[in-house]
């Protein structure tokens, strides 16, 4: 059975602050891991007053703090951002608070503007290094050796697991060549899922962490009891898309009765270009989602975004999702011819 886990965007909305957004994200987790969902990760991003997860190692210890079996983490944490070491410094006392439950997923990509980039202290050659980055935080999180003069305390034995997050080939490359498994941000730009995935599993190499790839995809997801309302609940993510095009980026929004008042033409074509490979229905609608895009990826877990304005509303969508997923022991081609 593909595994299910959360992204969470740590939405600030209309009807929320900061601190509201973060103790939801805290209460979403809570109800995940007793619906069966594996993980649950918050992203770094800057400068954007709707999403609180900037810090996102703290918003990490607040949600795992609030929960206790669920393994919580970064989905992800733009590396180029930070130096190594205090990443490792960071998430390895996360482990030691939690341990066996903390994810570190991995992106190069600056995660915000090039304003903001600035403000970061972040130079555009960064990126250049992120795979001896990545082997800089490995060499943190192993045990320290008897004559190491340098440690990332407390990160040294921790082993926290390293993911690779993409949304092109090169993260699949990499994540393939370092052993590591590999999430694919299919929920925002889907054009190369395929074709990442493909070189991934072509060219993975076992390592210490890994022996085999897992596969990752992301996919935006919303459950209600009617296809109608749940494609009334996605105007929100709609909206969120079309300001991100028009620079307006702000609050999250309440959903709308028709989405076609709000955007272009040629604002709806671009949105829905990278919103294409979203799940969006009543539980029997999503059923049949998982399956076709499980059986079409061969994806070990899906990471899901249910992107939904009303908290209460958003739980019972991550909730039916579960249910929706709960029939897919069978084979997906099985669960397909149903």
């Amino acid at each position: 059975m593909t595994a299910l886990s959360i992204l969470d965007l740590v939405r600030v909305t209309q009807d929320t602050d900061a601190r509201g957004a973060l103790d939801n994200s805290r209460d979403l987790a809570g109800h995940a891991e007793r619906w069966g969902y594996q993980r649950f990760w918050v992203a770094e991003h800057h400068n954007m007053i709707g999403i609180a997860s900037a810090a996102t190692s703290v918003v990490i210890g607040h949600i795992a703090a609030g929960t206790k079996t669920i393994r919580v983490g970064a989905g992800g944490i733009m590396l180029p951002n930070h130096a190594p070491i205090v990443i490792a410094e960071q998430f390895g006392t996360l482990a030691r608070l939690f341990p066996g439950r903390i994810d570190l997923g991995l992106g190069r990509a600056p995660g915000t503007d090039q304003m903001t980039m600035r403000a970061l202290r972040r130079s555009l050659q960064n990126s250049d290094n992120f795979p001896q980055d990545i082997q800089e935080l490995q060499a943190y999180f192993a045990p320290a050796g008897p004559n190491q003069r340098l440690q990332a305390v407390p990160a040294a034995g921790t082993d926290v697991p390293l993911w690779i997050l993409g949304s092109s080939t090169y993260g699949a490359q990499l994540a393939a060549a370092l052993g590591l498994p590999y999430a694919f941000a299919s929920h925002f730009a889907p054009d190369q899922l395929l074709q990442a995935l493909q070189i991934y599993h072509q060219h993975f190499e076992p390592s210490e962490q890994s022996t085999k790839p897992h596969a990752m995809v992301g996919v935006n997801i919303i459950a209600a009891d009617t296809d109608a309302e749940a494609k009334r609940l996605w105007t929100t993510q709609q909206m969120s898309f079309t300001n991100m095009f028009r620079g307006t980026r702000g609050l999250s929004t309440p959903p709308i009765d028709d989405i076609e008042t709000y955007w272009s033409p040629a604002e709806k074509m671009q949105a829905m270009g990278m919103l294409r490979r979203s799940i969006i229905g009543s539980k029997e609608t999503v059923r049949a989602g998982i399956a076709a895009l499980v059986e079409e990826t061969g994806a070990d877990e899906l990471m899901i975004v249910s992107d939904v304005y009303d908290h209460a509303t958003r739980l019972k969508s991550y909730e039916m999702i579960a249910e929706a997923a709960a029939g897919l022991n069978k084979t997906p081609k099985a669960v397909a011819a149903e």
